[in-house]
């Protein structure tokens, strides 16, 4: 069985390193306690199941598929195309996903560290912002149905 374990924290400042990668990612199923996701990053494609996140963890299996595959299954994705383009940051011990959030999620820039426990310490960057790993707000199922431009403080 396969853990995820991940944080999430908004971002404050200028992260950018190298070339971001383009994702493109849907939802088959938002079903209370599992989402299904088919996601393109360049050239790969994979499909996802995880479970409902208890704290910062949750049950994740993850799959490559085909690219075409993955094209025709994005077009059977309820809700809308999450867009994203994705750096990979350096920091500390381990390495930070940024995400940069393109169409209705545009202005939301949202970084990640998987850990190997719930309770390993890690260093946050100086570019590291609020931790918004409990609200559900932030995470991708989310946003592809209820997009960060459409929220209201």
């Amino acid at each position: 069985m396969g853990v995820e374990i991940e944080r999430k924290f908004l971002v404050l400042q200028s992260y950018q390193q190298g070339e971001p990668i383009l994702y493109r990612q849907g939802y088959l199923s938002r079903e209370p306690g599992r989402t299904v996701r088919v996601r393109v990053a360049g050239e790969n494609a994979w499909i996802t199941i995880k479970s409902s996140t208890q704290n910062f963890s949750r049950q994740e299996f993850e799959y490559p598929i085909p690219l075409p595959d993955a094209q025709e299954l994005l077009l059977l994705c309820e809700g809308f195309i999450v867009e994203k383009y994705r750096w990979r940051v350096p920091h500390g011990k381990h390495t930070w996903e940024v995400d940069e959030f393109l169409g209705d999620n545009s202005g939301l820039i949202v970084a990640e560290i998987e850990l190997d426990s719930e309770d390993e310490l890690f260093e946050l960057p100086p570019w590291i912002g609020e931790e918004v790993s409990s609200d559900m707000r932030y995470h991708n199922s989310n946003l592809s149905v209820y997009p960060f431009q459409q929220w209201e403080d």
